[in-house]
């Protein structure tokens, strides 16, 4: 996806010898057909990487049916941990997108093991929660995607928090176009929606709009768009959250993380952002 934009060049990173090169070359040559020319190197080391202004963090082993994303947490910290390191020390001043499972506990990893500044390690989820969110919605009322707007918060896991004062079809509430069993229905659905993906394919997780999340990202940050996602980031008395890495509105341009907004929550909003905080806690400590 990065690569059919035509304007950056990219280095895919693998351990599996190679698989990033073979990849590499068949995004390459895709290139004439789409209409891009984008560098793409394939490669095993991290010497290419030197420079970079933005990675993107997938690497882990992914979800098996029936297992959480908590149950990844021991393999995936050693993991990112290692990537981080050896991406940090080639380009000091990179940005980190991180969308390894379980994502709030990566992110915290990674600010462990980086020593960056918080505006510079940003969790990928909330946006494609949101935007699963947003194609349930869109399904259900037969309507394109792009003029649902929702707005998920909290941890990228069963404890996250959608919003539905906060989720408009061009502008108009989503609970005045459709029952609230409905809207419950769907809510609960984007809760289980990488389950439910897991749960098909068997032998992966989903990777298409995860793709999608994370590029809107890069793109947000490159063009310094200033535009406000859901993402995980470190909360410092935003929200009454103290010291936790949660999923919040934040001001994304190109310096990473630049604001994060806080909406106006209703008492129980409140009260499931902070349990979802609680639960990514016990996760970090477990870390």
């Amino acid at each position: 996806r990065l690569a059919e934009k035509d304007a950056y060049d990219v280095v895919l990173v693998d351990i599996a010898e190679g698989m990033p090169q073979g990849k590499a070359l068949d995004i390459s040559q895709a290139g004439p057909v789409c209409g891009y020319s984008t560098r793409v190197v394939g490669t095993n080391g991290y010497a290419e990487t030197a420079g970079s202004s933005v990675a993107v963090i997938t690497s882990g082993i992914p979800r098996k049916p029936g297992m959480s994303r908590d149950e990844l947490l021991a393999t995936n910290a050693k993991i990112v941990k290692s990537v981080v390191s050896e991406l940090v020390s080639r380009s000091p001043d990179i940005i980190l997108i991180l969308v390894t499972n379980p994502l709030d506990a990566m992110v915290h990893v990674a600010r462990l093991v980086s020593g960056l500044p918080k505006s510079r390690i940003i969790g990928m989820g909330g946006i494609l929660d949101s935007a699963r969110m947003r194609s349930f919605i869109a399904a259900e009322l037969n309507v394109p995607g792009p003029d649902v707007q929702a707005m998920v918060l909290g941890g990228h896991g069963d404890t996250m928090v959608p919003l539905p004062r906060y989720t408009t079809v061009k502008g108009t509430p989503v609970s005045d176009l459709m029952p609230k069993d409905k809207l419950d229905a769907i809510i609960q659905r984007t809760r289980d929606g990488g389950a439910e993906i897991v749960g098909l394919l068997k032998t992966g997780s989903a990777f298409y709009a995860p793709s999608a999340s994370a590029v809107d990202m890069v793109e947000a940050i490159h063009k310094d768009q200033k535009r406000v996602m859901p993402c995980s980031v470190l909360c410092e008395g935003e929200y009454g959250l103290k010291h936790v890495i949660v999923g919040v509105p934040v001001r994304i341009g190109r310096k990473g993380v630049e604001e994060i907004v806080e909406y106006d929550l209703a008492v129980d909003e409140q009260a499931a952002l902070e349990a979802s905080a609680n639960a990514v806690r016990e996760l970090c400590a477990a870390v």
